[in-house]
């Protein structure tokens, strides 16, 4: 299993945001492009990029993302308001090695076929989950849609993997949703990256025993709670 630093971009910077509330900032880092660099000297073997603003209808992060794209050295997972296939070939083109498509794959299930398809094994799609139910829309749309229902139907398709993001767990620093993850890992035939709530290297650990292939970290990062190097070092490759 791998650890992937997340860099969520904002208005330009990286920030984080407890619980994806907009008014609930706690990190706000100026240069993005220094921190992915920070991030890989550490040794970490991807790096997960977010355009919270384009996932929130807000504006976007074009730039900062190319830009990002160009300088990395590992290999890099990009997504938020991906929702057409302009944006996943202009991102691939960019140097992305996967697309993260969220909102629109879970709401267009043609739309969701076409793209994965057009581009087998580039395509990490996200389930964002709250109490079991897929969310959509930035977080702000809850859905009927059962996760384990979703991610059978993913199965079929020729996916890179699927994103698994326990919402009422992120930025919270209090762990993981264990029994969630566990069940998307045994439904899933692509490897499953876990979100939301993963704090400590035992965390990190019990998600490896569960069959995870990789787990996304933010705050415990970015704010030292977990030592980055200790982790880059045993989830590192």
């Amino acid at each position: 299993m791998i650890a992937i630093p997340a860099v969520d971009l904002r208005g330009g910077s990286c920030v984080q945001l407890v619980g994806g509330d907009y008014d609930a900032e706690r990190i706000r880092l100026d240069d993005p492009l220094s921190v992915a660099r920070e991030w890989t000297r550490t040794g970490f073997p991807r790096l997960h990029i977010v355009d919270l603003d384009a996932a929130t209808g807000r504006g976007n992060n074009r730039d900062i993302i190319r830009d990002l794209l160009r300088d990395a050295s590992v290999p890099v997972q990009v997504g938020g308001g991906v929702r057409d296939e302009a944006q996943i070939e202009r991102l691939l083109d960019d140097g992305a090695s996967f697309v993260v498509v969220g909102t629109r794959a879970v709401e267009d299930e043609s739309w969701r076929e076409e793209m994965a398809n057009r581009f087998p094994g580039q395509l990490i799609v996200a389930a964002d989950v709250r109490e079991r139910r897929v969310v959509t829309k930035g977080w702000a749309e809850t859905s009927r849609l059962d996760v384990l229902d979703f991610v059978e139907e993913l199965n079929a398709l020729p996916l890179a993997g699927v994103l698994v993001t326990a919402v009422h767990l992120e930025g919270q620093m209090q762990g993981t949703d264990l029994p969630l993850m566990e069940d998307v890992a045994e439904a899933s035939r692509w490897p499953v990256l876990a979100s939301g709530g993963v704090t400590s290297l035992d965390d990190m650990r019990a998600l490896e025993h569960r069959g995870l292939a990789g787990a996304v970290l933010g705050m415990a990062l970015y704010t030292g709670v977990i030592d980055a190097r200790r982790l880059a070092e045993e989830f590192g490759a």
